[in-house]
């Protein structure tokens, strides 16, 4: 992982939901940073930039640095509580990286070359099950995703984490089993016109009908002759 983006904060003082409340509404956002073996420091982020970053949906994979009153600090977000009504940050959670640092991560699965998997070829369809995996890998190198490569894979086939091309020092953080990501579906049947239930037995059910008036005539005819 290469991309970062930037941050800028200033130490706080005091900590609750009363010293939370004063901070937003000066227009920042409580948080802390932890880790390392370190103390926590408590900060706080400007609202606007911090919601801007939360919603291009990096803060939790791309490290941030973070100036603190002059200080400088390589960090990743690991929580964030969000507003229940506004969805905007309430509070975040960053953790201290280092070199050391190792982390379980949610990444998104990507599947290439499906133009040349053998299977689409023939009509089938590609059901994932998996479209992120959580991994296990150094903080300072997060993937963008992991790939799996669809060439040759056919229709029946099913697509599991061993199949999917890992960085250099990531794995998977479920590691007793090979766990499915995707498969390659047979195409749907078309389902010919079939004849409607009943139909071409009306002649049956009318000569039916026809029998059972004959029959009830037959008592009466013979009332009459009496």
């Amino acid at each position: 992982m290469t991309k970062h983006f930037a941050l800028s904060a200033t130490k706080r003082e005091g900590a609750g939901k009363g010293a939370a409340r004063a901070i937003r509404r000066s227009n920042q956002t409580p948080a802390v940073i932890y880790g390392d073996k370190k103390e926590p420091i408590t900060i706080a982020l400007p609202t606007k930039e911090t919601n801007l970053e939360y919603n291009k949906g990096h803060m939790f994979t791309t490290l941030c640095d973070l100036d603190v009153d002059g200080e400088k600090h390589q960090v990743l977000a690991r929580d964030a509580q969000l507003h229940p009504v506004t969805d905007n940050v309430m509070h975040v959670d960053f953790l201290r990286v280092t070199d050391r640092t190792t982390i379980t991560v949610s990444v998104p699965v990507n599947f290439i070359n499906q133009e040349e998997c053998a299977g689409i070829k023939e009509k089938g369809i590609l059901n994932v099950v998996r479209f992120d995996v959580d991994i296990v890998c150094k903080a300072r190198n997060i993937p963008e995703n992991i790939e799996v490569d669809l060439t040759e894979f056919e229709i029946g086939d099913s697509i599991k984490i061993s199949n999917a091309i890992m960085p250099d020092g990531a794995k998977p953080a479920i590691d007793d089993r090979d766990f499915a990501l995707a498969a390659i579906a047979a195409p749907r049947a078309i389902i010919e016109d079939e004849p409607e239930e009943g139909e071409g037995e009306e002649g049956e059910e009318g000569e039916t009908a026809e029998g059972e008036a004959a029959e009830g005539d037959a008592p009466a005819a013979e009332g009459d002759k009496e």
